[in-house]
């Protein structure tokens, strides 16, 4: 009798701490089991160098979601960047998305500057106005071989 309930303890406590690696698993990787409480908007770029998935988007310097998906936008021959927005934040259909660099040589973000319109995109809608990252190998390139 004593033996069973010895091991019916441990196989709870075994269950229990399964449950939480599981748990913990989830939220530090980032998942989403269900919808989640973002929605997605797209943006199209000439170039998108440096600009890696999971980076931020920001508004105003705080992030406001994450970049999901960069693809090639074949019809157009254009980066076309997935971004996750958070639900509470609404970007009007005039914004700008501009692709910048955090410090010196630091990592790329997206930076979102808002417009004057009443008009929000709503999700699945597109970011029409966009700012390519700055390509500082193609600029000093510029100047030295002197077509600045």
């Amino acid at each position: 009798m004593k033996k069973y309930s010895l091991e019916t303890s441990v196989g709870i406590f075994v269950f229990i701490g399964l449950l939480c690696v599981g748990y913990l698993t989830i939220k530090l990787g980032k998942m989403e089991l269900v919808g989640g409480d973002n929605y997605t908007l797209y943006a199209r770029f000439n170039s998108v160098s440096g600009l890696k998935t999971d980076s931020s988007v920001e508004m105003a310097g705080v992030e406001i979601g994450r970049v999901s998906k960069i693809g090639l936008d074949l019809e157009r021959q254009m980066a076309l960047v997935t971004l996750k927005i958070h639900k509470d934040v609404q970007i009007t259909d005039d914004a700008i998305a501009s692709i910048k660099t955090s410090g010196m040589i630091g990592d790329k973000f997206i930076k979102i500057t808002p417009g004057g319109s009443d008009i929000i995109l709503q999700p699945g809608g597109t970011i029409i106005e966009t700012e390519s990252a700055i390509d500082l190998e193609e600029l000093i390139s510029e100047y030295i071989f002197g077509s600045v």
